[in-house]
């Protein structure tokens, strides 16, 4: 083979110490080194722009950063030096600081379909607080996830649904219902089996592919028909589909919107946001009982909310979401045309939007392999792109896009070759990359 190895021994010995001392080896298990090709799960020793440089030397072109949530690239200047002005002012307070009025104001101009919004420090507090406050607002007690869609919280009432369910209670577990993305009637239907015990409906309001024409308005009014609220987890969608999220490209206004990743640039920071009326109950000034709504001793911490206020200005002066598009627009055409030119094109998939794509390895059968995916990450990595999505940032630029798409050349080229061989095994050398979600280690 002509695959260029990369030389990992400091890595492997930083992984090494990892699992000796972290379950798991990370602290997400999408970083896990079972996440990548065995023997090259790099450790990073630093990043800038949109290169990140491991432990033993090796430079990459990285694609998914802090995944997703580094979307302008590493260390980026404004978000830097707004965090570098709070450093000796403190981080902490035992009263709310300033900078959460100004935060508060920054992001509700920015995403004015919400009228309320309350910082927390990761993803999953928000997507809580949300099914806790639709349950109090309704009075019932069941959830309904859309089942399209693969992560919502590492809280009970959403990972009891997984495989990964060991240590939650089937009481638990069975308060959260699923429905398919995209089809109002099988959504009815399931809002009708259980009339009056659905508390919301959580989604992320577009993935891979574009809602259908009418489809997140249509499920708007079949929520609030049925009495729950809709809830969009834009987690995802937050700043790369538009400034606003896709409630604001798509004009679409839920009761509560979760957002984080792309919020802070890596900094520790999210957002659940909503109507004043709900998100009111997890207040002081309305007659009901008290939602314990979001009370984290970190939630407003200055930093990040200075990192964040930054990302939003810079999003919106310098118009990142369009630059997204335009660099994933340009590799997308690129990875597809390298694709057709050597023959797995039907093997070799992109999907998404242009802001936020993600690929597909198929066998000769055409379905998911994680053997061809091992292969395909083998050689972007002997090439220098860490890429577990093509998911973009802003740093990157139409160089590291064209070097990109020429690594991806060279990788669909021993694709070829294996798939001829109707056999992977040569070219994965090892055990192949697992999915996430699995009952056994």
């Amino acid at each position: 083979m002509d695959t260029r190895e990369l030389l990992l021994t400091r890595s492997s010995q930083a992984n090494e110490r990892l699992h000796a001392m972290i379950p798991g080896g990370a602290h997400t298990y999408a970083k896990g080194d079972d996440q990548y090709p065995e023997g090259l799960a790099p450790v990073i020793s630093h990043g800038h722009g949109a290169h990140v440089w491991d432990v033993d030397g090796n430079r990459y072109l990285e694609y998914g950063s802090g995944l997703r949530s580094v979307s302008l690239g590493h260390a980026h200047p404004r978000v830097i030096e707004a965090v570098r002005r709070e450093l000796d002012r403190g981080s902490n307070f035992v009263r709310p600081s300033i900078m959460e009025v100004e935060a508060a104001e920054r992001f509700l101009a920015t995403v004015p379909t919400a009228e309320m919004v309350k910082f927390a420090k990761n993803g999953s507090d928000a997507t809580t607080a949300a099914v806790r406050l639709a349950r109090a607002v309704t009075g019932r007690p069941r959830v309904a996830v859309c089942g399209d869609h693969p992560f919502f919280s590492v809280d009970d009432w959403f990972i009891g649904t997984t495989p990964m369910s060991a240590g939650i209670p089937a009481a638990i577990t069975d308060l959260t219902v699923a429905f398919p993305y995209g089809d109002l009637a099988a959504t009815e239907a399931l809002l009708t089996r259980f009339r009056g015990e659905i508390a919301c409906l959580i989604l992320e309001p577009a993935t891979y592919a574009e809602p259908p024409v009418g489809y997140l308005a249509g499920l708007r009014e079949l929520a609030h028909r049925h009495g729950c609220l809709l809830v969009f987890d834009e987690m995802i969608t937050g700043l790369r589909w538009s400034e606003a999220g896709a409630q604001g490209l798509y004009g679409v206004v839920p009761d509560l919107s979760t957002f984080g990743k792309a919020l802070g640039n890596g900094f520790a920071v999210s957002a659940l946001a909503g109507r004043r009326e709900v998100m009111e109950r997890g207040g002081l000034r309305h007659p009901g009982d008290r939602v314990f709504l979001l009370s984290t001793t970190h939630g407003a911490e200055t930093h990040s909310l200075a990192a964040a206020m930054a990302v939003l200005d810079t999003y919106v002066e310098e118009g990142i979401t369009a630059q997204l598009h335009a660099l994933g627009e340009r590799l997308a055409a690129g990875v597809r045309d390298a694709a057709a030119v050597h023959g797995v094109a039907d093997h070799l998939v992109v999907r998404g939007r242009a802001s936020n794509l993600v690929f597909a390895t198929l066998d000769e059968k055409g379905e998911p392999s994680q053997e061809y995916r091992t292969l395909f990450l083998r050689e972007l990595l002997a090439g220098g792109v860490l890429a577990p999505s093509f998911v973009v940032s802003s740093a990157l630029s139409e160089d590291d896009i064209d070097r990109t798409v020429d690594v991806v050349a060279r990788a669909c080229a021993v694709y070829r070759r294996a798939l001829d061989a109707a056999d992977p095994t040569p070219w994965v050398l090892g055990r192949p990359v697992k999915p996430v979600f699995r009952r056994l280690a």
